[in-house]
């Protein structure tokens, strides 16, 4: 299995953010892509590779360009404004009832934002760029043939939609590639929270299986998303499929929920199957709530694995430092010894 990793990632580092003389707090440090690397390694997983440079051109398949350009601009134009480096942090939003965009800085910053928690700092569009060159390298290597592949991801993407982002996600790195792969592809999405973002980027599209399998939104984030009934519309209505969770979730009870998608899948038969892979449903992960242990991380990617689709795993959320490593190297084991 090839590891696709770009160092770009260490970039974005709001952890290291100063408000009002204190730390800005966050889960998403740096430190999380560093001790899964390390414990890839470790546990010869796979090679790692650096990603290949796609251009702009997959990123506006799925996102808007003024967004794009949001994202490569703003934090440029707000430090100019305030005279000083200054992180990008929404104070307004757009929400129901929104008639126009504004070119006024303030509102902007709003328009494309649905969440404090995710600063745009001087690097984060390089850290979010190469992000999703990672996913792209590893479509590539479905591509030519390989079996699976590992985007070690970060910032992760399932929460960003066309033109919004929020959730540490800025770039939708499975979407990207999805699109990238063209027809009849499927995403499992196994964070602990619902890929909003990925959900609404194909709600409408047939093409594009999505299955996700979350804490229910009336217990936690992203809150507005992700309920059971929510099958997608239009043409792509029936292709969308949610399994909101209650808290304390084991291994047990986890995986037969995890038998109903991917029956579905198996189904739908897709060419390609994207998992977003999202490592807090881990026992203890200080984000969630779920109970998974590590041989639930095992015999989740062996079911998956089992489907037999040429399977591209892109890294999303995970935020129990300790037992990263060991969680990711026990469900990329199923797809190792394929």
């Amino acid at each position: 299995m090839q590891i696709i990793y770009s160092e770009q990632h260490k970039l974005h580092a709001p952890n290291e953010i100063l408000i009002d003389g204190q730390p800005f707090e966050t889960e998403d440090y740096p430190a999380r892509a560093e001790i899964i690397l390390a414990a890839l390694q470790a546990g010869q997983i796979g090679s790692v590779h650096p990603p290949s440079d796609h251009g702009m051109e997959p990123l506006q398949t799925v996102h808007a360009v003024d967004y794009l350009d949001h994202l490569q601009h703003i934090y440029a134009e707000n430090s100019a404004r305030r005279k000083q480096p200054s992180p990008v942090f929404a104070e307004t939003f757009a929400t129901r009832g929104v008639r126009r965009k504004t070119r006024q800085i303030e509102g902007r910053k709003g328009y494309y934002c649905f969440g404090v928690g995710s600063p745009i700092l001087e690097h984060t569009w390089q850290a979010a760029y190469w992000s999703a060159q990672c996913a792209l390298s590893g479509a590539d290597r479905l591509l030519a043939g390989d079996p699976s592949a590992y985007a070690l991801c970060r910032p992760p993407g399932h929460h960003a939609a066309v033109d919004m982002y929020g959730g540490f996600c800025y770039l939708n790195n499975a979407a990207i590639a999805a699109r990238y792969l063209g027809e009849s592809v499927a995403i499992l999405d196994i964070d602990y929270h619902h890929g909003n973002g990925t959900q609404e980027i194909f709600y409408r599209d047939p093409n594009v299986l999505y299955c996700s399998i979350h804490i229910d939104p009336d217990l936690d984030y992203p809150y507005f998303w992700g309920g059971a009934d929510e099958r997608g519309e239009g043409p792509g209505k029936g292709f969308n499929r949610n399994w909101p969770l209650p808290r304390g979730i084991d291994d047990e009870s986890y995986l037969l929920i995890l038998d109903q998608a991917l029956e579905l899948i198996g189904k739908f038969a897709p060419r390609y199957l994207l998992v977003s892979a999202g490592l807090d449903i881990a026992i203890d992960d200080q984000v969630g709530s779920f109970n998974i242990t590590p041989a639930g991380f095992l015999e989740i990617g062996r079911r998956i694995q089992g489907l037999g689709f040429p399977t591209l795993i892109i890294q999303e959320g995970g935020y129990l430092l300790d037992r990263l490593g060991t969680n990711i190297v026990a469900f990329l084991n199923a797809f190792n010894a394929s």
